[in-house]
């Protein structure tokens, strides 16, 4: 049997150490790092937390996170990550689903990188690291549940930002931030390498590609957004 092996990413400041590859953060959460919209006294809900980067990053940067995933061994990455980056009293981590271990509180920032690859159903598979891509037949089936009931999460002028696939369609996105009653704004956009996942689904893709982000034949990018929602 191999040996296991460990392995460490390092991202501005933070060393996250992870189990796996697996484990490792993802150019969703690379990009919502880097354009995190941090305010002074922010207390933040790093919903997905997997290895808890975006929670370490605002954690070093003096704020009190609250780190959640429905995954156990994410959590137990996530708090070992914020003890090795010297945050742990600054980050709670708990298990849970979505919204559930955070029942009753509110925050003035929630971020995510949820999962979104439009994934048919005979492509489902119910193991953990399937589920950290599959955003069901549509893509939406977290980010729906997420935009919906996140305001109840937030204080007045609290804020939603998520990561989202282009070709989900970016003006349906802004529009079911309305929908919730969220003031909607476009904070980063960048074309990143087409999803290897993707790659073998892509007539599947283009047929929730209502907007047509997608260019004809086999696309070597697509573009990520980071998108804000604000509370009134």
């Amino acid at each position: 049997m191999a040996d296991d092996a460990i392995h460490f990413f390092l991202f501005q400041d933070c060393l996250i150490r992870v189990p796996s590859d697996t484990f490792a953060p993802k150019l969703g959460s690379l990009l919502l790092a880097r354009h995190l919209p941090l305010r002074e006294g922010d207390v933040v809900l790093d919903l997905g937390a997997g290895a808890g980067l975006i929670g370490i990053l605002a954690a070093r940067r003096g704020h009190r996170v609250v780190a959640t995933d429905v995954v156990a061994a994410c959590g137990e990455c996530a708090r070992a990550n914020a003890l090795l980056n010297g945050v742990a009293e600054r980050v709670e981590v708990r298990t849970g689903d979505l919204f559930t271990p955070v029942n009753g509180e509110t925050f003035d920032l929630i971020a995510t990188n949820p999962p979104q690859m439009p994934t048919p159903l005979d492509r489902e598979w119910n193991d953990a690291q399937s589920q950290a891509d599959s955003g069901g037949p549509h893509g939406w089936a977290i980010l729906d549940r997420i935009i919906h009931e996140a305001p109840r999460y937030l204080n007045p002028q609290g804020r939603l930002v998520h990561t989202l696939f282009g070709f989900l369609g970016i003006q349906r996105a802004l529009e079911k931030l309305r929908a919730a009653g969220l003031t909607p704004s476009v904070l980063a956009r960048e074309e990143q390498p087409f999803p290897r996942i993707g790659r073998e689904r892509l007539d599947f893709i283009r047929s929730v590609d209502d907007e047509s982000i997608l260019p004809p034949g086999r696309p070597a990018t697509c573009p990520r957004l980071v998108l804000c929602g604000q509370k009134e």
